[in-house]
């Protein structure tokens, strides 16, 4: 029988992936099957910690008339909010999940603590990684790079809308080229947005893999864990 190739990842899932076609919001359905794909490779034995943001709500860094540090404080809220709504759907299908947030709201979930989220992930339950890093100016994509550095996780999965990394937006230009494999060097020297420089770069110093995919195909995140080709893969020379 064929095994996972990964025993402990990182999933990121963007706020807009669980937009769905609305673009705003959380669309059930969406999250449902977004569930029902994390419980597939949780069944395998994956340990599995994800890290959600928040744009589907609320997006810090697109607010030009409030103070910028009040508006990423905002869309760190709005990921504890995506990341509650994933609990619940994951319960739902008998997975033993636990919420961490970076800002402390013990009504709701966990204080993040490194060593408690490593045990529950030892214990095979799935850790949701909310409310980012704590502070402004620093993205979820740079959450998910920390976190993965810190929990000793063997890949990010970069789940997004789009299928991989393009040499322009596929969206507004049809003849964009996808991308199969790409070094983080190359990643920062052309802007290519698989993640924000901080993240890659945090990436590249502690040989962290990612692989960008598109979320919206069920069974991608199966197809990812057992190496099959999708998606772009982003890691050293």
């Amino acid at each position: 029988m064929q095994k996972p190739i990964y025993r402990r990842i990182v999933l990121k899932i963007s706020g807009e992936a669980l937009a769905g076609e609305r673009g705003f919001g959380i669309n059930q359905d969406t999250l449902n099957s977004i569930a029902d794909q994390i419980k597939e490779i949780h069944d395998l034995g994956v340990e599995i910690a994800i890290v959600v943001g928040g744009g589907n709500i609320w997006r810090g860094r697109n607010s030009d008339q409030m103070d910028r540090a009040t508006a990423d404080y905002m869309g760190m809220l709005a990921t504890v909010i995506n990341a509650l709504a994933l609990q619940d759907a994951l319960e739902n299908r008998d997975v033993q999940t636990r919420v961490q947030t970076a800002i402390e709201m013990k009504e709701i979930a966990e204080p993040y603590i490194r060593r408690r989220a490593i045990r529950h992930l030892e214990k095979g339950r799935v850790v949701i990684f909310a409310a980012g890093t704590g502070n402004p100016f620093f993205s979820t994509d740079t959450t998910a790079a920390l976190r993965a550095a810190e929990i000793e996780a063997e890949v990010i999965l970069l789940a997004k809308k789009v299928d991989g990394v393009y040499d322009s937006d596929p969206v507004k230009n049809p003849n964009a080229q996808k991308f199969e494999s790409l070094e983080y060097i190359d990643v920062l020297n052309r802007g290519l947005g698989v993640m924000d420089s901080t993240a890659t770069s945090l990436c590249m110093d502690n040989k962290i893999p990612i692989i960008v995919f598109g979320i919206n195909e069920p069974g991608n995140i199966k197809k990812v864990i057992f190496g099959e080709n999708i998606g772009t893969f982003v890691k050293g020379g």
